[in-house]
């Protein structure tokens, strides 16, 4: 693995560093690797996994914080709201 090529795991998506970590792992049950190379590619590894877990972490929060947005106190407000409007337009017709 010649590391003046590697990307740096925070500039990849990660789709890229899942599918480069898929091909490391590969690689290291595959048993044929020098033990130094072996060293690398695990550091390697372990740095692209640190970046899958950040990626999905990062979208567990959007996800979490979509449904607060959406959370039924939300809702209540909005629908409170709604209704206080519709009372105030009957009051104006009578």
């Amino acid at each position: 693995m010649d590391k003046e090529k590697l990307i740096d795991p925070g500039q990849l998506s990660y789709e890229q560093a899942r599918d480069e970590l898929v091909q490391i792992v590969k690689m290291l049950e595959s048993g044929k690797t020098p033990l130094e190379e072996t060293l690398t590619l695990w550091e390697r590894g372990e740095a692209l996994a640190a970046r899958c877990h950040a990626v999905l972490s990062a979208a567990e929060q959007r996800i979490e914080q979509a449904r607060a947005d959406s959370s039924p106190a939300h809702e209540t407000t909005a629908c409170l709201l709604y209704t206080s409007d519709a009372a105030d337009e009957r009051s104006s017709v009578d």
